[in-house]
């Protein structure tokens, strides 16, 4: 019998590599702009934007992180707390959206970033627990080939894909802009840009 991997009702599916790239490039970035350091963004309150973003509403929900990092990057520079393995992995938080619990995986053997990703977005899309999906893929490397995974999910309207450039087209999923969530993570607010 194969055995099947649980899912919350809410997935958040994150390649930790391209967030915190694009968090590192994004603070180094807007930091002249606004005049000033920016603080480390504090991660907790990016995953809550990611989730808000996706239309996730206040309330008891169970939301299940799931980062994905290549093996020598485990620390992602921009936020806090920020080491994958030892400070997110197989913890939790509570929010006004519920429950956040954080996992942390790294490819393995021959594996790539992608697999590992691809392979955790193949798992999803056999699940019928899952409600609502946020994914954050690294557009840039493998981002455009996951379109045509997202169709099979039970429910694909209710993926959200953020990146930094919209789709050509229209496509099931929604599209949310990964920066807006980074930057209010990082405490830039709208009146300084």
């Amino acid at each position: 019998m194969e055995k099947k991997i649980p899912f919350a009702p809410q997935v958040m599916l994150i390649d930790a590599s391209y967030l915190d790239r694009v968090g590192t490039d994004l603070a180094a970035h807007f930091a002249p702009i606004v005049k000033r350091e920016l603080p480390k963004a504090d991660l907790a309150n990016l995953l809550e934007c990611l989730a808000l973003d996706a239309g996730m509403q206040p309330g008891n929900n169970e939301i299940q992180v799931i980062f994905i990092y290549e093996p020598k990057e485990e620390i992602m520079k921009f936020c806090t707390p920020s080491h994958l393995e030892k400070e997110l992995h197989n913890v939790g938080f509570q929010s006004q959206l519920g429950e956040f619990s954080l996992y942390a995986f790294q490819p393995s053997g021959m594996a790539t970033r992608e697999d590992l990703f691809r392979e955790s977005l193949m798992l999803m899309t056999e699940s019928k627990d899952i409600l609502k999906a946020v994914l954050v893929p690294d557009e840039d490397a493998y981002g455009s080939s996951l379109e045509k995974l997202i169709p099979s999910m039970k429910h694909p309207s209710e993926v959200t894909v953020f990146g930094m450039n919209p789709p050509e087209k229209e496509e099931v999923y929604r599209f949310e802009l990964l920066g807006f969530s980074i930057l209010q993570a990082l405490g830039v607010h709208s009146e300084e840009l």
